[in-house]
């Protein structure tokens, strides 16, 4: 099993959108046994607030199953837990690696997209939501693709 912890500034928009279109798309693909999907924030101002309601709306227009979702923040217990941990943006990455005391498990989302050195910023602030989401739902993609290549690769290699 593969488990993958999607992590932004307050876990109320981005990360928490990531861990809900990332298991839609698993669920979807009948692969969800094969992936643990969570998401953490790298601040303290959200813990315990649900999903953001202009994110939920956002996701709710992609038709996007919403769970009963509390912030919490990210520890440096994660690392040990999670194959791979996913951020969002540039203040994402210093936070999570000083958190961490690790960076080798830690990559950008959009790395798994055709724009890899793109960011992913935090609605909160630009109150772009269905963009954001949108973006997500392709890093989402480029990443599952990932796992279906690796996948493939040791299919072939059998």
């Amino acid at each position: 099993m593969t488990k993958i912890l999607f992590v932004c500034h307050g876990n109320i928009c981005r990360s928490v959108s990531a861990q809900y279109i990332l298991q839609d798309m698993v669920d979807k693909e009948g692969i969800a046994e094969q992936f643990f999907i969570d998401s953490a924030a790298t601040s303290t101002e959200e813990i315990g607030n649900p999903i953001y309601p202009p994110m939920r709306e956002a996701l709710e227009r992609k038709n996007i199953p919403i769970g009963d979702h509390r912030a919490r923040q990210l520890k440096r217990s994660d690392y040990e837990k999670y194959d791979l941990i996913i951020g969002m943006d540039e203040e994402n990455m210093f936070y999570m690696k000083r958190m961490l005391g690790h960076q080798e498990k830690i990559h950008y989302l959009m790395e798994y997209t055709d724009r890899p050195n793109e960011i992913i910023d935090d609605p909160w602030y630009t109150r772009q939501f269905d963009f954001c989401a949108g973006q997500i739902a392709e890093g989402c993609r480029g990443l599952l693709r990932n796992f279906e290549t690796l996948a493939e690769g040791k299919t072939s290699e059998a």
